[in-house]
């Protein structure tokens, strides 16, 4: 029997009295465990238990450690073939089974990544002019409006926005600090000049609920990796407060603590969707779009692709060069005869 099989606590009988022996961990716990050990991402760390699971299923609940390169190629072409799915997800559904192989059960599937890892397609991202931009934003208002002002005027993603703690926003020095982002990166973007005011008096508002907190006897909020054990008192300082908040309290199941946490992503995206139809365009817009025009438009204004890359917190500037798109016409930078 496996290491890692889902098995039974074992009670043993010690000197007259029983012992419950704790069980060894289930496949999805070890996982987990090596998951964080590695210092994943908490949505790699979703996306891969997903597919481990969906791996088990399709091969009836059978230990991975009976199946082998064979099963995983069948369990791959059934995504692309049955349920048609798109290059990137085939991609990521491979490196969940060989993270689930290579460092969880430590055997080499010896599968050549040719024969299973498809050609991604490279799409152009949608992008809005400024005009499409502004009239997005004139739909919205309150704490969705602006947020979706710092989106685009800091070229923040989505999950770093509504992450934003107040020590992050530097008023004197105009700028954003971007804590632990894609890749467990730090970096620093601009703050809007036109965003101060605002932004100051949003603060205002959330201080003001942080004290009512407090008062009722709650006010702190989750601290990464240990700063909850090293400074016992930093959940509950304004420092450490998310910008944009949760309404409503909830409790933490590990700690059983009551915790305000950030805005959910989805309040925002719906607001942005919403928003976006209201003022008639006919695009598809996400919050991310609001990224991709950030990036495009200060390239249109001449600055230079490596302070972009340095802005978005792109590792290669191969991903920034993505939004040079732009400044051709027709690709080729050529004029229509029809012009």
């Amino acid at each position: 029997m496996s290491q890692y099989r889902p098995i039974l606590p074992v009670v043993k009988r010690v000197k007259g009295r029983f012992k419950m022996e704790k069980p060894a961990p289930t496949l999805l716990e070890k996982a987990h465990e090596v998951l964080r050990l590695k210092h994943y991402s908490p949505k790699t760390e979703e996306s891969y238990i997903h597919w481990i699971r969906q791996f088990l299923r399709y091969h009836k609940l059978r230990h991975p450690r009976e199946l082998g390169a064979q099963e995983v190629e069948a369990f791959l072409t059934h995504l692309a073939v049955d349920q048609k799915v798109s290059a990137s997800t085939q991609n990521q559904a491979f490196s969940a089974l060989l993270f689930l192989y290579r460092d969880v059960l430590g055997i080499d599937l010896q599968i050549p990544a040719r024969q299973v890892r498809p050609r991604q397609s490279r799409s152009i991202p949608v992008v809005l002019t400024k005009a499409e931009v502004h009239a997005v934003l004139s739909k919205m208002s309150g704490m969705c409006g602006l947020m979706a002002k710092l989106l685009y005027g800091s070229g923040l993603r989505l999950n770093e926005c509504v992450q934003l703690r107040v020590k992050d926003l530097d008023f004197g020095n105009h700028q954003v600090v971007v804590r632990d982002g894609k890749g467990e990166k730090d970096r620093v973007t601009m703050l809007p000049d036109s965003l101060l005011a605002p932004l100051q008096a949003h603060l205002q508002w959330r201080n003001q609920l942080h004290t009512e907190d407090l008062a009722r006897g709650f006010g702190a909020v989750y601290l990464p990796y240990a700063l909850e054990r090293k400074f016992p008192n930093a959940a509950t300082e304004w420092v450490w407060q998310y910008v944009f908040p949760s309404g409503r309290l909830v409790k933490d199941q590990n700690s059983g603590s009551m915790y305000r946490w950030y805005m959910s992503e989805s309040t925002l995206q719906k607001a942005v969707h919403q928003a976006a139809q209201a003022a008639g365009i006919n695009k598809r817009v996400g919050c991310h779009t609001f990224r991709h025009s950030f990036a495009t438009h200060l390239l249109q204004s001449g600055y230079d692709i490596r302070t972009v890359q340095e802005l978005l917190g792109h590792k290669d500037v191969k991903t920034t060069m993505i939004y040079t798109h732009v400044l051709n016409r027709g690709g080729l930078a050529v004029r229509s005869p029809l012009d």
